[in-house]
């Protein structure tokens, strides 16, 4: 049985689900007309790389009911390498921007936000993708563009810390974290925000999925990682920007594909 921390933990974790005003009738920031915040973290550093975005040279599944019927959760890579016009392919359909709307109010972009607020930044630990050096990249959405952050020594371990064990994922030609600035969403929405932004979340890792499976790639969404690692590798301040989830992703195969049905019996082969 929980003891009563752990049930006093999980009735406050099922408050944040619910859709409750509590009563307080106070204006959000947005209505008290306070300075909204940027759209888009400002560059990190002077290290950008601009990436191709002529998907139509990709072989892709024209079948949408396909793609959605072999969907699954992938956590087996053949370890072949990625290019980077998939990795850009990957970065569009989960946070790239189609339009902005008013006076830089509003983004646009390939995934619905809960008005518009796209809260969240991608971070990327790579490892094996063509032209790219190993290590750890920004993605900034108004130009289509990485920048780089610096490499990651020793970078299986480092990747297996940050992933709390789960070595398979040192595996995956690049992991995708997403990190969340909730004053983007708490500007607009207040306390209400937080649910808000747990939907949203689901919005993006979804399109990751759905995009890895349209191009022969495989992930797996990670809710277990450690945050505070995390957070250093990507020079996050752990309170008004932090890391929410986690994703590897690699090249996957039909003979991989068998492993996945019997994972626990890999994962064992793996640990050996």
């Amino acid at each position: 049985m929980p003891s009563d921390q752990v049930k006093k933990l999980i009735l406050e974790g099922r408050e944040i689900l619910k859709y409750n005003d509590f009563g307080i009738d106070e204006p959000t920031d947005q209505q008290l007309k306070l300075k909204q915040p940027p759209l888009v973290k400002p560059n990190m550093t002077d290290q950008q790389i601009d990436l191709p975005m002529n998907f139509e040279e990709l072989k892709t599944n024209p079948s949408i009911l396909d793609v959605f019927n072999q969907r699954q959760s992938h956590r087996v890579y053949t370890e072949e390498s990625m290019n980077l016009l998939q990795l850009s392919y990957l970065l569009w359909t989960t946070q790239g921007i189609k339009s902005i709307r008013g006076n830089n109010y509003a983004t646009l972009r390939t995934v619905p936000s809960g008005g518009a607020r796209h809260e969240f930044e991608t971070y990327l630990i790579v490892k094996d993708i063509e032209k790219l050096e190993p290590g750890v990249y920004h993605y900034l959405p108004m130009t289509h563009q990485i920048e780089f952050l610096g490499r990651v020594e020793p970078f299986d371990e480092t990747v297996n810390e940050a992933l709390v064990g789960q070595i398979w994922a040192t595996k995956a030609n690049v992991t995708f974290f997403w990190s969340v600035i909730p004053y983007r969403s708490e500007w607009r929405y207040s306390f209400l925000a937080h649910r808000i932004i747990l939907v949203d979340i689901g919005h993006v890792c979804q399109n990751l999925y759905i995009a890895c499976e349209s191009i022969g790639l495989g992930t797996c969404a990670l809710g277990a990682f450690d945050r505070e690692i995390s957070d250093r590798l990507f020079q996050l301040d752990g309170v008004e920007e932090f890391t929410i989830l986690a994703s590897p992703v690699g090249n996957v195969s039909k003979e991989n594909d068998a492993k996945e049905k019997d994972f626990y019996a890999f994962l064992k082969t793996q640990n050996t």
